[in-house]
């Protein structure tokens, strides 16, 4: 059996990560990303893995999407400012149809900011940081044990999709330390790198879609021939000017995921039975607002949760669906407010929904979220 460890959540999302099957580590070292790259480092030759700090974000990037479409699992981590140096690669992930893992400790901004503080100000960068058209996967932890967790998730996601995908963690939850028990290999259930299903001489093109509309692309090396490309591309990977191709190939990237939403949208509920009112958290955020509706749920307020685990693609039926049983939904948020505005568009109208914003480089304390509860409520 596993021994229960003390551990922090960066620490934990690297161990999730590797034993997703991750072997490779682009990156650059960033406050509060920074442990885990360090923990990369440490890991990953003991079992047979690479790490390489690369000279920027950048380069960070570059090299783990070389990494994966040599068939290797890969992970890059960074935060605020590199993140933003990633998005054009990022890009080129989603239109190339390239596997990999993206994790971003969010912290206070603009620029530089402040880079020990936590922050939720990456929530919408996270979908519409790229350019272009695209769907996006980003996931948020709320435990330290979840931080393992979501690495794995995220790991899959991205092999099962052939697609970026963000894990937007946050200083809160990666700088956190607590008690986890880990599980046993055996309980981890995997999703393997996909292969073609047939030979060069039957017909093979790269990115021809299997019944999911995700292609089985082969891995360099392996005897096949790729070719890989941020344009525009037709089945064999070479671009192509066609106006329908375009169309069929943006609309392919989008409906691989849209039509995969029970599988990919995953969030908690809690005290929605009788729930008059709810509070919709995310993050290190929804451990505070826990406590604050357990409180107030003490006090005689008819109060619920909702804990969104994927952030993108958005909950939207879930929200519409509390939308209409609830007489309004409290939204803290660690930024000026960006989440709020998908609750809303979700809600159309059906119930107030109310931001409860904070960005002066400290967390919620229960009572501050208890308190707009209890306004709220009157």
């Amino acid at each position: 059996m596993q021994k229960a460890r003390l551990m922090q959540g960066n620490e934990a999302c690297a161990e999730g990560a590797i034993a997703a099957g991750v072997r490779f580590f682009g990156g650059y070292p960033i406050t509060p990303s920074t442990e885990i790259m360090e923990t990369m480092a440490k890991l990953l030759p003991q079992v047979g893995g690479k790490f390489v700090q690369m000279e920027d974000e950048i380069a960070g990037m570059g090299i783990v999407l070389g990494a994966s479409l040599a068939g290797v699992k890969a992970l890059t981590a960074s935060s605020g400012p590199g993140i933003s140096l990633k998005q054009e690669l990022i890009g080129y992930a989603a239109a190339a149809e390239i596997p990999v893992v993206v994790v971003n400790v969010q912290r206070v901004g603009p620029s530089t900011g402040q880079p020990t503080s936590p922050s939720h100000g990456d929530i919408m960068q996270a979908r519409w940081g790229t350019h272009g058209d695209h769907p996006m996967i980003a996931l948020a932890p709320w435990t330290v044990r979840e931080c393992y967790d979501a690495a794995i998730q995220a790991v899959n996601f991205s092999e099962r999709f052939r697609t970026p995908v963000i894990l937007l963690m946050d200083e809160i939850v990666g700088h956190l330390r607590e008690r986890v028990v880990l599980p046993e290999a055996d309980e981890i259930k995997i999703y393997p790198r996909r292969k073609p299903k047939m030979s060069r001489e039957e017909g093979y093109q790269p990115y021809r879609s299997d019944d999911d509309l995700v292609p089985n692309v082969a891995n360099f090396g392996e005897g096949y021939h790729i070719h890989v490309t941020g344009l525009v591309h037709d089945e064999t990977g070479f671009p192509s000017g066609s106006a329908k191709i375009t169309e069929e190939v943006i609309n392919r990237l989008h409906e691989k995921i849209n039509r995969a939403q029970e599988e990919v949208i995953l969030y908690d509920e809690f005290w929605l039975e009788d729930a008059e009112y709810a509070v919709v958290a995310f993050g290190g955020t929804a451990r505070t607002a826990y406590e604050a509706v357990r409180n107030a749920r003490a006090r005689g307020l008819k109060v619920g949760m909702v804990r969104l685990f994927t952030i993108w693609p958005f909950a939207d039926a879930e929200i519409a669906k509390l939308s209409k049983q609830v007489k309004g939904i409290l939204v803290p948020e660690l930024n000026y407010g960006q989440l709020v505005h998908e609750i809303e568009r979700a809600v159309a109208g059906r119930c107030p929904v109310k931001l409860l914003a904070k960005y002066n480089t400290e967390i919620f304390t229960p009572q501050e979220i208890e308190t707009a509860i209890t306004e709220f409520c009157k």
